[in-house]
């Protein structure tokens, strides 16, 4: 079970995140990357941000890009939230968006118990 400081600092690392990335950098390598999720640990040391990619972007060159603005961006989100110590930031790619609409079919497939064609 998470504490309630844990979500809150999860929720506000997203909201945070999901600016910067998506306003304050100018990397041309990000595009349209979004946060679609936030996952802090329980020590609050370290926290896994899912990042949804377009169909149309290079996964790789997105997560390089925001590894490369890591320092950048933890720095930042010391100002702005006032944490006595920023998780370690860790970017991951999310598999649903990269599934897209397939995932509404094969768990519909999984409910109704069809075989794989």
């Amino acid at each position: 079970m998470t504490d309630h400081r844990t979500e809150r600092i999860s929720e506000a690392l997203r909201e945070e995140l999901a600016e910067m990335i998506g306003y304050e950098l100018a990397d041309p390598r990000i595009g349209a990357a979004t946060v679609t999720g936030v996952h802090v640990t329980p020590d609050k040391r370290h926290a896994f941000v899912r990042i949804g990619v377009a169909a149309d972007a290079d996964v790789e060159q997105t997560l390089a890009a925001l590894e490369h603005a890591k320092n950048f961006l933890r720095r930042e989100l010391s100002i702005r939230l006032g944490l006595f110590r920023v998780p370690e930031l860790h970017f991951e790619a999310d598999v649903a968006t990269e599934l897209g609409g397939r995932m509404d079919h094969l768990l519909k497939r999984i409910q109704k118990g069809r075989p794989r064609e």
